[in-house]
């Protein structure tokens, strides 16, 4: 039966979406290039990460820019206004919320919204991976990429404003054995989430692992000291290079294997088999 679709069906969700969108970004650009500069002048931690780890909000802001034009198409209307609904003006206002409190150095409220903001990147990572797999080029750039990415930060930036809210000024404060331990085991969460991206398919999540790689690296390069933390980072961080690698293999192998046409139950179902 051929599909009715019009391009204005939806339509107050996706004008609503495209309000939230330009309400998030502009929440972002403002904590970025306001007046204050947050990125650069806020609270120094012992986990802090160089100033251009940010620059993946960039990414991720590119990617969603098409996601609002891709709901405008019948294949990006299924997924954008039927599957994820109301979900992404929830995040883009919980989102904003968020930046502006981090912005303005509310850091135990800001840590509480960013918990806020990852359960709901968390439960549109969950439906977009559950019950939307991406059917054509447009739903991997536009649906799946810019949430696996915006998944993975998300849980850098909620590790990053704990120890924001909780932890020790770097700028006053010299680091203890317990900030040792608690940077320690932070870095190993994050090393240990980009493993589990890695492994959550047969492909893996390649984009998710790289925003948390892309993250370590750059909380390396940042912590010169103490020199325990700053030879923890770089080991983490090649770990997750290395998740990273077996994620880029997975998708590889996806490719090549759509290219061909041969299935994975195909590739696994024995030489002979029974009636």
């Amino acid at each position: 039966m051929p599909s009715n679709s019009s391009w204005k069906d939806g339509l107050l969700l996706k004008i609503t979406n495209i309000i939230s969108y330009f309400l998030f970004l502009g929440s972002n650009i403002y904590a970025v290039a306001g007046p204050k500069h947050y990125y650069v002048s806020g609270k120094e931690t012992y986990i802090t990460p160089a100033s251009w780890a940010f620059l993946i909000w960039s990414l991720i802001h590119l990617l969603l820019l098409g996601t609002i034009i891709y709901q405008f198409f019948e294949s990006g209307k299924r997924v954008i206004i039927d599957g994820i609904s109301w979900r992404f003006p929830l995040l883009a206002l919980l989102n904003a919320i968020y930046v502006n409190l981090w912005g303005a150095h509310h850091y135990i409220t800001a840590f509480i919204f960013a918990l806020f903001v990852s359960s709901a990147v968390t439960h549109i990572y969950y439906i977009v991976k559950k019950y939307h797999e991406s059917q054509n080029t447009a739903d991997e750039l536009f649906v799946h990429l810019p949430f696996s990415l915006y998944h993975g930060w998300t849980t850098v930036l909620v590790v990053l404003t704990a120890f924001e809210a909780f932890g020790n000024d770097a700028l006053t404060e010299r680091a203890g054995i317990w900030t040792k331990v608690f940077v320690f085991l932070a870095l190993f969460f994050l090393e240990a989430t980009a493993a589990t991206y890695a492994f959550s398919s047969p492909e893996g999540d390649l984009p998710a692992s790289i925003a948390i790689a892309w993250s370590l690296w750059a909380i390396f390069v940042h912590q010169k000291h103490p020199a325990f933390i700053h030879w923890s980072a770089l080991a983490f961080s090649i770990l997750a290079l290395v998740w990273v690698v077996k994620g880029a293999v997975g998708l590889w192998v996806k490719i090549r294997r759509e290219r061909t046409g041969i299935s994975l139950d195909e590739e696994r179902s024995p030489l002979v088999g029974g009636a």
